[in-house]
């Protein structure tokens, strides 16, 4: 049976040096803004404005300006009403613009997921040799449920492999086309719904609820439905109701002064005065902003759990990086052969290779590879190693090789662990060259591992066995990585490389590197303590894991991200998950963290100081005519007080609009201290918004005074 249906794939993460996934100017494409046109309409809504006062107090101070337009008809009256409306509306389509670049996105994965069906086993158990089926839709299932899924078919929900092994296509969810193995037991059991199985039959068991899946937690997040307001956000929040607060009392109360000064001023003056003092921009930009922060994550295939994750992320103190697949490229190379006393490299290389044959391991690869084009050893024939028993590598014996039976070379060869091989080699009656033990330290204390190759000549009966030399293998840095981490030491961050290699080996990769610590031969017990350690000083910490044993860890963390490829367990445990199954991409998650906040704080200081030139405006323009000593404020030389409160509030209107780009986008990130980025903040934003508002007040003033009515 068929099963169709798949969610669309999500943009594949990219470098973050490069701007693929940085929202461009085209954000204030016509057609962009009027798909979101409706919603920012919608939002409308008293009972949706209130929860974000600053707005609220602009819409309220629209409905009282429309009934003294009613009353009182006036150009002057109707074009502040209008505006007034224009700017909750602008407000609201900064968010709806936000929230809509996931909409059909989110579309294509709910109807993926109901159009999704599934074969849901009845009475299967381990071992069962048939079990009847029946077909049901995938939100059907429930926890606890298996299903069979067969080359060809969709996976109908999030579970585990229990039974059999399969080769999956995860492109759907992480955009990736290479495929993916997934068997039962292990830590790559776990499977995603709408993933596509490519090869041969498994069992999975249902681990989600109904309305819990990956899917359902990703339409969610796309849409910005389920997305909670951060403590800092929240802070703002509260900060900018109280000076709302504090500004509406101040106008009210300044009516009464006014009338005694004989300048009464008018409700729609009242009104403007008031929008003009409480801090709109940022109060209209402060949701989109977060919910751009969310998106940025989707745009790296990153599932954040919630805002508190990103917002976590960009106060990080302390970041566990894992060694291998993170700081090194995961699979050791050989990189050179070093003979024993006695012994040529021609004739190391040449054991080393035979008794590497039968070692399929990335590392006994790579032991041929260097061998042939080191040393220019071309491979065997079959005829040539017809008379040869190879014995592959396990774990238990920790080394391979091959035992030649041939009267022209007759020997047994072994390569592997150095304990291992020395054993082997004095079991036989060999020993070791005096030498041997000093390459095989060096080797560890360079940050290498050392593999010893062993040699058993038979040939005359008695036997006589040495140890013929040393192969090097180096676990190699990725490239760049010692500039990341200086870029995170500038950021403030204390990097920790987590390894479970000896502590030789692992100061080694941590000096080549230029991480700040590490921790060697590590147990998630050891992980827990350090995390705790690091949080009772205060600090946020950051770390990835894949595995169940690193769950716990996960769970401690204050911004833990776990593989896509791992373990229910870990994605469990984590408030992020990879959908690339990239380590290395926590570092870009910090990144995009402290993006969040450097936004948030630049448009919140750029709109404090945009108020200022407002008040030079709207002020003089109230009680010129009152205090002529107040004409000495109007330093923009504005036309008329009809012409200045009309230029304020329509400036105040348009330049929400004319930073949305720059909230969705979000202010660009450079690693650096604290102290450098308010200085940048306090010169760019803030003397940016002292100066923007006087230019623009004044070019509108100058086409607001050949308007009848507004002169």
């Amino acid at each position: 049976m068929a099963v169709t249906g798949g969610p669309a794939p999500l943009p594949a993460g990219g470098d973050p040096g490069t701007d693929q996934h940085r929202v461009a100017g085209g954000l204030l494409d016509p057609r962009l803004l009027l798909r979101s046109a409706p919603d920012a309409l919608r939002k409308l809504d008293p009972r949706v404005m209130y929860r974000n006062p600053v707005m609220f107090v602009v819409e309220a101070g629209a409905v009282l300006t429309t009934v003294s337009a009613i009353k009182d008809p006036s150009v002057f009256a109707w074009v502040i009403t209008a505006w007034l409306y224009l700017t909750v509306v602008f407000a609201n389509l900064a968010e709806a613009v936000a929230e809509g670049r996931g909409k059909a996105q989110a579309e294509t994965l709910r109807r993926a997921k109901t159009a999704t069906t599934a074969r849901r086993l009845t009475g299967w158990h381990p071992g069962a040799e048939a079990a009847a089926e029946e077909e049901v839709q995938a939100t059907a299932l429930g926890l606890g449920d298996h299903v069979v899924v067969e080359a060809g078919q969709v996976i109908p929900g999030d579970g585990d492999v229990v039974e059999g092994i399969a080769s999956v296509d995860e492109s759907a969810i992480t955009g990736e086309s290479a495929p993916v193995i997934r068997e039962s037991g292990g830590d790559r059991s776990a499977v995603t719904g709408g993933t596509q199985v490519l090869s041969d039959r498994i069992v999975v068991r249902i681990t989600s609820k109904p309305g819990e899946t990956f899917i359902d937690r990703m339409i969610a997040l796309v849409e910005g439905a389920s997305r909670q307001k951060t403590p800092n956000e929240i802070a703002l929040n509260i900060l900018l109701a109280s000076l709302t607060i504090v500004f509406l009392i101040a106008v009210v109360t300044l009516q009464p002064f006014a009338i005694f000064a004989g300048a009464g001023q008018t409700l729609v003056v009242l009104a403007a005065l008031t929008v003009a003092l409480i801090p709109t921009t940022i109060g209209a930009l402060l949701s989109a902003i977060g919910i751009a922060g969310m998106d940025r994550l989707v745009q790296r295939n990153v599932l954040a759990v919630s805002g508190r994750a990103v917002e976590a992320a960009g106060d990080v103190n302390t970041l566990l990086l894992d060694k291998t697949g993170t700081i090194t490229l995961g699979n050791r190379q050989a990189a050179e052969f070093l003979p024993a006393q006695g012994v040529g490299i021609e004739e190391l290389a040449d054991a080393a290779q035979l008794s590497s044959l039968a070692d399929e391991t990335p590392e006994g690869r790579s032991i041929v590879v260097l061998a042939k084009e080191r040393h220019a050893l071309r491979a065997r024939t079959e005829g040539e190693l017809a008379h040869a028993t190879f014995v592959p590598f396990t774990a238990q014996s920790r080394m391979s090789g091959v035992d030649l039976d041939d009267p022209q070379d007759n020997r047994a060869l072994r390569k592997g662990a150095a304990a291992s091989v020395m054993r082997w080699v004095r079991e036989a009656g060999g020993h070791t060259a005096p030498d041997v033990g000093g390459i095989v330290d060096g080797i560890s204390a360079s940050g290498g591992t050392p593999l010893v190759v062993g040699e058993v000549l038979r040939h005359d009966g008695s036997g006589s066995a040495r140890v013929l030399g040393v192969i090097h293998l180096k676990d190699v840095v990725k490239a760049g990585m010692r500039d990341r981490f200086d870029e995170l030491r500038r950021m403030g961050i204390r990097t920790v490389m987590i390894t479970g290699d000896n502590p030789l080996t692992a100061r080694a990769i941590a000096d080549e590197a230029g991480v700040d610590d590490f921790l060697a031969e590590a147990t998630p017990e050891d992980k827990m303590a350090l995390i705790r350690r690091e949080q009772e000083g205060g600090k946020l910490v950051a770390m990835t894991g894949d595995g169940t044993n690193d769950a716990p860890a996960l769970a401690q963390a204050d911004v833990g991200v776990a593989m896509n490829t791992g373990t229910s367990a870990a994605k469990e445990a984590g408030n992020m998950v990879d959908l690339d199954s990239n380590p290395t991409k926590l570092i870009e998650i910090v990144e995009i963290g402290k993006q969040l906040l450097i936004t948030r704080g630049a448009l919140t200081t750029f709109s404090i100081a945009n108020d200022v030139a407002k008040y030079f405006a709207i002020i003089p323009a109230m009680f010129a005519g009152v205090y002529p000593g107040l004409r000495h404020l109007n330093i923009m030389g504005l036309h008329s007080p009809t012409s200045a409160i009309t230029s304020a509030i329509v400036f105040n209107a348009l330049i929400i609009i004319a930073l949305i780009p720059l909230a969705l986008r979000g202010v660009r990130y450079r690693p650096s201290s604290a102290a450098a980025l308010l200085n940048r903040n306090i010169w760019v934003y803030g003397l940016g918004g002292l100066v923007a508002p006087f230019a623009g007040i004044k070019l509108i003033d100058l086409v607001v005074q050949f308007i009848p009515g507004l002169r």
